[in-house]
């Protein structure tokens, strides 16, 4: 079950200062408060922003930690929550137009996305890669708008990366890529053009331990955080093909070898409607 008891007022703020940014589509010039001390307190942010935000969870993204950047828990990935309203499908035969934060951080990432065909078992906490690939799930390509108010949430690391959702701000659904879980996933290829120029070149061979350890991980924390992953809920296993970064007015196109392409436009974040009284 989720945590219920209160949010620490030092905690609840950081919340309160990602979600104002966001809603009102501005950048922030500094971290909006003292960077958690660790990812549990970080992920205690991200719920109390979950909280706060007028929509609804409809998938997670994962994002690898870097070795030298882990803490206690062991954690070698992260989660970031996917929202129903910054969930958009792939235009086959135009671009898709996506929001990013001017002054903030902006980027695109190839993404294979799963999708839970049947809910997980609530009450199992840890999850190994073929545990996961036993769950019916579907495969389909995307991908994730990697965005933020803050330029340097990266640069800060996981715990700021986690406090604001993940460095997420949506996904871009393509078709599906039928019978995944006999496929090797070296066949798996992706690159990334930002303004006709190649910038990343990969697969999902890319992502350490390949599609089947994210998925594991997604599982396995969603459910130690109180939040069994269910039917219907997408799971972004990790950039591709690198993280790349983009700026308002720029193009990108992904380009998944056999299985089609995906071509976007940025735009700057609009304030939601309201949001000039708070969010």
């Amino acid at each position: 079950m989720l945590d219920e008891t209160p949010t620490p007022p030092g905690l609840a703020a950081i919340a309160a200062g990602f979600v104002q940014a966001r809603a009102r589509g501005q950048a922030l010039a500094a971290f909006p408060g003292e960077i958690p001390a660790d990812l549990v307190s970080g992920y205690r942010v991200q719920d109390a922003a979950i909280a706060r935000w007028p929509d609804r969870v409809v998938g997670w993204k994962v994002g690898y930690i870097a070795a030298e950047r882990r803490d206690a828990s062991g954690d070698d990935r992260l989660l970031g929550p996917i929202f129903a309203g910054k969930l958009q499908p792939a235009d086959p035969d135009g671009e898709v137009e996506f929001e990013i934060f001017a002054g903030g951080f902006g980027a695109v990432e190839a993404e294979y996305v799963l999708r839970l065909e049947a809910d997980a078992p609530a009450g199992k906490l840890d999850w190994t890669p073929e545990e996961a690939a036993a769950l019916p799930a579907t495969l389909l390509i995307g991908v994730e708008v990697a965005s933020s108010p803050l330029a340097t949430i990266n640069e800060l690391g996981p715990r700021v990366v986690v406090s604001d959702f993940g460095n997420n701000n949506g996904l871009v659904l393509g078709p599906e890529i039928a019978g995944w879980t006999a496929l090797d996933e070296a066949d798996l290829i992706a690159e990334t053009f930002i303004d006709g120029v190649s910038v990343g070149h990969g697969g999902a061979q890319r992502l350490p331990g390949g599609l089947r350890a994210a998925f594991a991980f997604a599982l396995g924390r969603s459910a130690r955080r109180g939040r069994p992953l269910k039917r219907g809920e997408l799971v972004a296993t990790g950039n591709a093909t690198g993280i790349h970064d983009i700026a308002v007015g720029q193009s990108a196109r992904v380009d998944f070898a056999d299985h089609a392409g995906i071509r976007l436009r940025a735009r700057a974040a609009r304030p939601l409607p309201g949001a000039e009284d708070g969010a």
